[in-house]
């Protein structure tokens, strides 16, 4: 019985300590030692060539941070790390252009960037011709 009930309060010891722990963080996390709330951000500035890790200056009246963000790598750069986009289905191929399109729209905008609203993406056109029958 006398075993029981001390492995009972070590748990309870360990449960309170990793809550703790766990509220620690949160409140490093929080506290920056700013307390200025109208942040204006730049853009993510690559630490070398033109996307991967870097850093965003930001200012808020006389105060200042860099904070680090990353560019991806993909053909989605030209709009911006910061602006998010939804994009439809892609359109049939055009035999003019040889070129199929299709669109996104604005779904949101990360620190404060200046996003257009409707973006048009286009790409060359398959020059597979995909078969739906496998296994004939």
């Amino acid at each position: 019985m006398q075993v029981r009930g001390l492995l009972l309060l070590l748990a309870l010891l360990l449960v309170a300590a990793a809550a703790e722990a766990g509220k620690n963080k949160k409140e490093k996390a929080k506290k920056d030692g700013s307390k200025c709330e109208d942040w204006r951000w730049g853009p993510c500035v690559p630490n070398s060539k033109d996307c991967g890790l870097g850093y965003r200056e930001g200012t808020c009246k006389d105060e200042s941070k860099k904070l680090k963000c990353k560019i991806p790598c993909n053909w989605k750069k030209k709009f911006g790390a910061d602006c998010k986009y939804k994009f439809e289905s892609w359109g049939g191929c055009s035999a003019q252009t040889g070129l199929k399109t299709r669109s996104g729209i604005l779904k949101k905008a990360l620190y404060n960037a200046q996003c257009e609203e409707i973006v048009y993406v286009t790409k060359p056109c398959s020059s597979k011709i995909k078969s739906k029958s496998k296994g004939q």
